[in-house]
């Protein structure tokens, strides 16, 4: 399975790259690539800024189809991906989870989408994707419409519940993302 970390945001209520925020002394983006280094046989992360991570051992790769927001990452990663699968996250979440990911990574076989499922809807920017995933998301990105879950319809998805999550993360941290400086400060020390 390839490790897809997607770079590729505006930032604009960041007001600045925030795959390069610091928590706990860390870069957001250096903690999602030792952590996938750990889990993926390849790691691959889609920017439009490469030269910001030239400093990572990893894959950098830029969007296939430009202006087509995460769903066009995802369809990128999985482009270039070696494997079958890809797992799939944001450069801005903090918390990620490696059992859990782990548990996501055993359920993929035979399903196209392994996604968790919250009360606010799916976690598509927390999920894997097979192969078989491109040619719908192409469909919809030709089409210009973009959110991701859109090309859902059709597909062998797996869910993972809200309970199965919380049960790997107690305190409900892992699907979380930075999109502002006010994010940033409440999580850190």
């Amino acid at each position: 399975m390839t490790g897809i970390i997607l770079s590729g945001g505006k930032n604009t209520r960041m007001g600045s790259n925030k795959a390069l925020l610091t928590l706990d002394g860390e870069r957001l983006i250096d903690r999602t690539v030792s952590l996938f280094k750990d889990l993926f046989a390849e790691v691959i992360i889609v920017t439009n800024a490469p030269r910001e991570y030239l400093d990572q051992d990893v894959a950098i790769v830029t969007d296939v189809y430009k202006g087509k927001g995460a769903l066009g990452g995802i369809y990128t990663g999985l482009f270039y991906a070696a494997h079958d699968y890809v797992f799939v996250a944001a450069c801005d979440m903090p918390f990620l989870r490696k059992d859990f990911i782990r548990h996501m990574m055993e359920q993929a076989p035979g399903n196209d989408i392994v996604v968790p499922v919250q009360p606010e809807g799916y976690q598509p920017l927390h999920a894997i994707y097979s192969q078989r995933c491109t040619v719908p998301m192409k469909r919809l990105m030709d089409d210009n419409r973009l959110k991701v879950a859109g090309f859902y319809t059709g597909m062998k998805i797996h869910t993972l519940s809200e309970e199965e999550a919380r049960s790997f993360d107690p305190p409900g941290r892992m699907f979380l993302n930075i999109n502002s400086p006010a994010d940033l400060e409440k999580i850190s020390p």
